[in-house]
Order: C-alpha cells, then structure tokens, then sequence
C-alpha cells in the first residue's frame, strides 16, 4: 500500500485500438490501474457505473451510442471522472461538442505515445485537485479495497500492515457469492439490488476478479437477507424475475478472514460445475457439492466401447427401461468424476458415434436419418449442460429404435410404469414421459388412462404417497425429508397430499402404523 494508483477504463469498439492504448505508454509508471475495457456505449455506461474510473479514454463514435450522448449520461448520474476523446479527423465537431461536456482533450487516430502521455498527465493533474479536497484517507481506502480483497479471497494471507476494520472488514461471518448471467452472451443482471434491499450496502462487497463477479456477504444480516431471497426462489423461478436472469454459487458461511479464500475456491468450482445442472436450475450451493469425487475416470476406448455395446444391445430389443436406467447410470457415475466437462463431452461423443457406426454396420439397408459425424460433434459440444447432451441421445435412440422396429405399446406402457416406480421422486411430466419413450403427448395419456384407471398426475401422486408411507413406516426420516425424497418440494403441499389420498396427515399415519 505504499503507493495509491487511479483507474483508467478504456472504451473503443475496436479491440486492436483497447490493446494498444494498453502497451502505449506505462500506465503503472504513470499511476494508473486499467480498471477495465468496453466496445459499445451502453457496456461503457454499465463498465462507469460499476468502477467510477478516475479516467475514461472514450472513442467518439460508440456502438449504438455517441460519445457525447454517453458523456452527458455519465455526467447525468453524478460521474465526476476525466475524459479523454478519440476521434478520427472527421470527428472534429463531434471532438469539440466532447469538450464542452467537459472532456479533459481529444487525440485523433492513430495515437501517437507522447501525445498519449501528455494528455494523461494533464487529465491526472486535474484529478488529482478534484480530491484533493476530499478526505483522502476514505478516497484511497476505497480504491485500495477491491485489491485488498481480491489477495483475500485467492489466498487468505492477511497482512499484518493492514488495519482491515478501516476497510470494513471486522464482521463476525462473511459469505461468499458468484454470480452470472443464466443464460450465454446476455449480461448478467445485479443482484446487488436485490440483496440489498433490507440491508445497508455497507454489508455488501462486490468486486470482479478471475473472470468472476463476486459477492462478499458480511455479517448475519446480509447472509440472513440472502437466504431469504433463495427460499422465495426454491419453489421455481418466475419468468421475467431477477433470478431468472441470473447464475449463483455459493460457499460456506465462515468467520475468519483467513478463510474466505476457501469459500471462494468452493464457489469456482461450483461455476466449473454448471455443467451438471439440470434444466431450469439457476442455483448451486456448497451443500450440492459432492462429498467426494472418484478418481479420474479414465474416458477411454475400453469405457467407450463398453457403453456403445450395452446401449446397441438394448436398442435392438427396444427396451427403453433399460436404456434410460444405464444412461442414469452413466450420469451419476460422470457426476462423481474429476474430469472436465469438455472431456466428458468428447466421451459422450465417442458413445454415440460408436452406436451409430454399429447400427448403420448391422442394418445397411435401413434409412436412418442420422447427420453426419461432424455435424454430430458439432452439436454435441456446443451443448452447454450434460442433460442437453442427454436429451439429444435419447432422441436419437428413439429415431433408431422406430426405424429398426417397434415393440408393443402394451409393454411399453409397463416400462412406462417401471419407470416411474423408479424414478417418482424426479420432476416427471406426462411430456417428459412421453418424449422419453417416443408417444405423442394426447396419446400416451389416453393409453395410460385405459390401463391404470387414472390420470398420469393422479397415477404420480399415488405412487409418491404410497412410497412416503412406506417411508414413514420403516424410517425415523423427518416430515420434511420424506416430502423432498417422494419428490414435493413443499412440505405443507405434501401433507395436504397425503391426507387426501391416505385420510390422515403423515404425523398421524406414523403415529399408527
């Protein structure tokens, strides 16, 4: 901490031109810290509100926003940093427009390095008088923070010439919290807003390092305030919510800041892990962190062929029971390794190829409308979440199974059942169902009206309180486990459930059993 830095956000559309102004001059030397880099107006306006950079070097002509437009929002939302203009000869009205918005001065493209320099350190000095008059020791303290915090959540070291309650570090328990946007190329929404709506920002940290946008949590309230938030969310997340738009991990709670860093390594790896996450899921905790992973799985051609040859083997009998039981297998078992998720993928690939190649080898006069083994690959590893990939492969069975032949919907509709034996405490849907074994939604449902006597929503709900009594019977589990094992999500809902089907609550069905 012995020498303060002011930060400097570059914001040019062109990447050759945000590269270069990096390696123009020194910037360290100068005094600066390169806060960030932006290529439109609005990620600038986004970028400002997030770093209020002492300094922004800013292209005239943004993407979808002028310079100067941008200029006189900034200045609209109290931002009281230096700008300085890059503009093309053209641009000379737009340049003195700039300046008027109080614009420190403008350079025109190319950047020539001592042009660069001098009007830096014109823009520096002017900097350094507008808070001069500003109580410096906050001022700093601030600027010094996210690096103060970043050296705690990678490696926990504390140092003993900081006094860490000046920067607002001496609560009792800290969270960790990582967080981005759900869905690919969007940004991600704040969620500072929503955390801190009960809370004094004082108890919230936000910085973004490694590619990360993190969230400290500090004290009780906060992390009180947070849990509150995921429990208004655990019932399903509403379209057009804020966490509808967003991805979040988090760590265990701690109470020394030593130990941060370890709930910010949990919180990585949970990101690494999204992979796994199951349609619609926005949330990872530690808790779903598995206790333990096996040891590397060795994805290789021995593993590959093995799968290959038990799911042609089932294909040709058409037993989809049996195929959707070894693909569970086979994604529990990827769950619990070390590999990566593109490792995975590449596996998951070679499966399929493999079925593929043994099929068209075995039915060589059978038209099977399979893509070719690059577009195959293609698809397959853009998908972002191990159940997409899934979801493909149990579509394209279906396709090979119709195309081989077709078993009887009389046993189909007994694997159906087996199924869901099996499989109740999961979100199953009659579509899911039907898409599963290859019906069409109207018909499967008229089927298994005609065997069972009951819808499919009644024919679950039955089955799942037939195996809640069960458990209540021969396990000490509590109410709420039981609800979460026979797949309701909401306790009161179950109870209400089961005395409906079973005429007594589940307190007083265990009570007499």
């Amino acid at each position: 901490m012995e020498r303060q830095f002011l930060n400097v956000l570059f914001a040019d559309d062109e990447k050759l031109i945000r590269q270069g102004l990096r390696y123009t001059i020194n910037w360290e030397e100068e005094g600066f810290f390169i806060c960030g880099e932006a290529e439109s107006g609005e990620e600038t306006l986004e970028k400002i509100e997030k770093y209020n950079p002492d300094l922004v070097i800013l292209d005239i002509r943004m993407p979808r926003m002028y310079g100067t437009e941008l200029m006189k929002k900034a200045r609209d939302r109290q931002f009281k940093g230096e700008f300085i203009i890059l503009s093309g000869y053209s641009d000379f009205e737009y340049a003195q427009a700039a300046l008027r918005y109080g614009a420190s001065s403008y350079l025109t493209k190319p950047v020539d390095a001592d042009e660069l320099r001098s009007v830096v350190l014109t823009a520096k000095e002017k900097i350094l008088q507008k808070i001069s008059g500003e109580n410096c020791v906050i001022h700093y303290a601030n600027k010094a923070k996210p690096t103060i915090l970043e050296e705690l959540l990678k490696d926990g070291q504390l140092d003993a010439n900081i006094n860490y309650a000046e920067f607002g570090l001496s609560f009792p328990v800290y969270q960790v919290v990582l967080y981005e946007s759900y869905t690919p190329y969007y940004t991600a929404y704040n969620p500072v807003d929503l955390l801190s709506e009960t809370n004094n920002k004082n108890t919230l940290e936000c910085i973004f390092a490694d590619n990360h946008n993190i969230i400290l949590l500090k004290g009780n309230s906060a992390i009180e305030h947070f849990e509150s938030c995921l429990k208004h969310y655990r019932a399903g997340v509403e379209k057009g919510s804020p966490l509808d738009f967003l991805f979040l991990t988090y760590g265990p709670v701690i109470s020394d800041l030593r130990d941060i860093h370890k709930s910010y390594q949990i919180c990585c790896r949970l990101m690494e892990r999204r992979f796994f996450c199951t349609q619609n899921q926005h949330v990872l905790s530690y808790k779903d962190m598995p206790d333990s992973f096996g040891s590397e799985l060795k994805l290789e051609p021995a593993q590959t062929a093995f799968y290959s040859r038990q799911f042609i083997s089932l294909l040709q009998a058409f037993n989809r029971r049996q195929i959707a039981e070894l693909a569970e297998k086979l994604k529990e078992t990827l769950l619990k390794c070390n590999n990566s998720p593109e490792s995975i993928k590449y596996f998951l690939i070679d499966i399929f190829l493999q079925i593929k190649q043994e099929i068209l080898n075995r039915y060589p006069s059978l038209e099977l409308p399979l893509s070719h083994n690059a577009a195959i690959i293609e698809v397959l590893s853009n998908k972002s979440y191990m159940y997409e990939i899934f979801s493909y492969l149990n579509e394209q069975f279906e396709m090979i199974m119709n195309a081989i032949g077709n078993s009887s919907s009389e046993s189909i509709l007994d694997d159906i059942l087996h199924y869901i034996q099996h499989n109740y405490q999961n979100d199953l849907t009659l579509e899911m169902i039907a898409k599963l074994f290859g019906y069409n939604n109207s018909y499967l449902g008229k089927m298994f009206k005609e065997k069972t006597g009951k819808n499919f929503n009644s024919y679950l709900e039955c089955v799942r309180i037939e195996h809640a009594a069960e458990l209540l019977k021969s396990t000490n589990f509590k109410i709420y486990e039981i609800s979460a094992k026979t797949g309701y999500k909401n306790v009161e809902y179950f109870q209400k459930k089961f005395k409906k089907i079973m005429g007594v609550t589940p307190t007083q069905y265990r009570t007499h059993s």
